[in-house]
């Protein structure tokens, strides 16, 4: 994994997790305190209608994976600080989008 690769300290579901549902997903990165890197974009949903707390921050990517480069989007995220307190953050290919989460419940 090229974050990995980089030093962060990353955990994969997919590898750790496999066929967990999206809440103990969820549950796993606010145990961890761990920013939450996903397609998915039912996450959403969860952590604003549903209140359910996913971590440190999520980053919802609404871009093609196979085309477009992660791994300096994740890291400039990163480095900037904008993922530290708590965000929903939404990456499509011409903008990034931040939002406060709420406290958890």
């Amino acid at each position: 994994m090229a974050l990995r690769d980089r030093g962060y300290d990353v955990i994969s579901i997919a590898e750790e997790h496999a066929g967990s549902p999206d809440e103990a997903v969820a549950a796993i990165c606010d145990g961890e305190a761990r920013i939450l890197l996903t397609f998915d974009k039912d996450f959403g949903e969860m952590v604003f209608r549903r209140g359910l707390a996913a971590g440190s921050s999520v980053v919802l990517f609404r871009i093609n994976p196979e085309t477009e480069v992660l791994v300096g989007t994740v890291e400039s995220l990163i480095v900037t600080g904008i993922l530290t307190g708590g965000v929903f953050c939404v990456v499509a290919r011409d903008r990034v989008r931040v939002r406060a989460l709420s406290a958890k419940k």
